[in-house]
């Protein structure tokens, strides 16, 4: 997920406009979708990735983007919300438990790629419960000043290694750390 410097994924007038990704950490996102073979969703970022479900159809697309579309529809999702009766979109379903009752059920089926975890609340409820192994992070060189925060603010502490720094022209950090066992 993308974090400003000081610490959200969204600022506190409810916009991420300063994490849209210039070539080089599009193709990392890119990267990243390809590797996963499941994807959670909370239910505001799965109302965000529906874009990528029929934009392709128009046209508009680079070929880079065209090629994330693809990519992001045939990954597997699964959108967790207690305001939505059903989800559209290519190979999506709607939660039918507690996200530690899927992440349970998706580590039990074959599968050759992670399980990705997007949407504060989501991540935050998956942590608590000590089901993220890795954190990876794409921090902007924005302050916000509030929002939502990546990290949820809880007495837990956890030690992580890092695994990956990498650092872009246009300012953008990426940071992938290991959960310390």
């Amino acid at each position: 997920m993308s974090m400003s410097l000081d610490g959200y994924i969204v600022g506190p007038d409810g916009r991420f406009d300063w994490s849209v990704p210039d070539d080089d950490v599009f193709q990392l996102a890119l990267d990243e979708v390809r590797g996963a073979d499941v994807h959670l969703l909370g239910r505001n970022l799965y109302e965000t990735m529906l874009y990528w479900e029929t934009v392709g159809r128009d046209g508009a697309l680079d070929e880079k983007e065209r090629e994330f579309a693809d990519v992001w529809n045939q990954l597997r999702k699964v959108v967790f919300s207690t305001s939505l009766q059903s989800v559209t979109g290519t190979n999506t379903r709607l939660a039918s438990g507690a996200v530690t009752d899927e992440i349970e059920q998706l580590s039990g089926e074959p599968g050759t790629g992670d399980i990705a975890i997007g949407g504060a609340r989501l991540a935050a409820s998956a942590a608590a419960s000590g089901l993220i192994d890795e954190y990876r992070i794409r921090v902007y060189p924005v302050i916000v000043g509030g929002g939502v925060p990546f990290f949820p603010r809880a007495e837990q502490r956890t030690d992580l290694d890092l695994v990956e720094q990498r650092p872009f022209g246009s300012g953008v950090t990426y940071l992938r750390y290991r959960v310390a066992r």
